[in-house]
């Protein structure tokens, strides 16, 4: 029973003591499918409040905003409600990562029979959806506005 008792106590030391272990640098995944400016605004107010948070403390931190589905009007240059604070946000921050799905561009022309011009800060991807599970799998810290 002391055997048991001393293996416990000394599991329950290491927990108690064991930091969280962060990637170094920090990453962050900002997942926007919604087209709400609201939300548009909050997943930047993140990502600028996560850039200051890290440069404050003279460490780095990877951020990407990700969009898909009606999210994706975030990055559109027809559409975005946010474009000027796009195009300021990244000539601020070289750690910021805009990513456009592929399907949602295909999907909205086919749909509409137009081009989808996207924002020149604008980086596309296959899919949205897969690139938040690469960014995951890859020890991006995911959040969602």
């Amino acid at each position: 029973m002391a055997l048991q008792g001393g293996l416990a106590a000394c599991a329950l030391a290491i927990v108690l003591t064991s930091a969280p272990v962060w990637a170094d640098p920090a990453k962050v995944a900002i997942h926007v499918d919604e087209e709400n400016v609201s939300t548009m605004n909050m997943a930047l107010n993140n990502a600028a409040n996560i850039e200051k948070y890290y440069a404050d403390k003279g460490e780095e931190v990877a951020i990407e905003i990700v969009t898909y589905g009606p999210g994706l009007h975030m990055l559109r240059a027809d559409t975005s409600p946010v474009k000027d604070r796009i195009a300021e946000m990244a000539l601020m921050y070289d750690n910021l990562t805009f990513s456009a799905c592929l399907n949602t561009v295909e999907a909205m022309k086919q749909k509409t029979q137009k081009d989808v011009p996207l924002l020149e800060e604008a980086s596309v991807v296959p899919s949205g959806a897969v690139r938040l599970m690469e960014l995951q799998s890859e020890g991006y810290a995911y959040l969602r506005p």
